[in-house]
C-alpha cells in the first residue's frame, strides 16, 4: 500500500475490542516512533505505554480513552527539545507530534487502530504516573482493534478542504 492510500486508511477509532495489542506490533509502532524525525535529531520524546488494567484506570481519570487496550502517554523532555535561537521557540509540541504520527500510521499499517487524544487533564497524568516537570506531556495515542466499520478512504474527498483552499504559490 502506497502512502497515501495509507494515510487515507488511518482514521480516528472511537471504540476498541477488548483485544490486547499483540508485542510485536507495539514494538514497530514504538520504533516507528523512534525513528521519526526531531529536531537537531535530539530525540526528546519520551513515551510510556499503558496496558495494564490498573494504568489504563489511572487515564480514565484524566481522559477519555474508548475502551482502547493501549495508550501512549507521548511526551517531550523540555531540557533536550532543540530551540530556535531567533525566537526561543522549543519544538517539544512539534517532535512530540511527528512521533505521534509515525507511530500512528505504524498502527494503521499493522491493521490497529487509533485515536490521537488532545483533551486530557495533564494534571491529572502528571500525578498519577509521578511524571517530572521536565516531561511535557503532548498528547495521547490510544491504540487497539476498531470495534466497527471503518470509515471509508474516499471520505476525504467531502470533508477535507480542497487544496486552493489550502494551499498558496508566491507570486513570480
Amino acid at each position: 500500500m502506497g502512502f497515501l492510500e495509507l494515510a487515507k486508511k488511518r482514521y480516528s477509532v472511537r471504540k476498541y475490542k477488548n483485544t490486547p495489542v499483540e508485542e510485536e506490533k507495539l514494538k514497530r509502532i514504538l520504533e516507528a516512533g523512534r525513528v521519526a524525525p526531531t529536531g537537531k535529531n535530539n530525540q526528546p520524546q519520551r513515551l510510556i505505554v499503558v496496558r495494564s488494567e490498573k494504568g489504563l484506570e489511572k487515564i480514565g481519570k484524566a481522559a477519555r480513552i474508548y475502551g482502547a487496550p493501549c495508550v501512549i502517554i507521548v511526551c517531550s523532555d523540555t531540557q533536550e527539545t532543540w530551540e530556535r535561537p531567533f525566537d526561543g521557540k522549543k519544538l517539544t509540541d512539534i517532535d512530540a507530534s511527528i512521533v505521534t504520527d509515525h507511530m500512528m500510521l505504524q498502527a494503521t499499517e499493522l491493521g490497529l487502530g487509533t485515536l490521537w487524544i488532545c483533551w486530557f487533564d495533564p494534571q491529572v497524568l502528571r500525578a498519577e504516573f509521578e511524571i517530572p516537570e521536565h516531561l511535557e506531556i503532548v498528547s495521547l495515542l490510544a491504540v487497539g482493534y476498531a470495534d466497527g466499520e471503518p470509515q471509508s478512504p474516499e471520505r476525504h474527498g467531502r470533508m477535507r478542504l480542497p487544496l486552493e483552499k489550502t494551499v498558496f504559490y508566491e507570486n513570480m
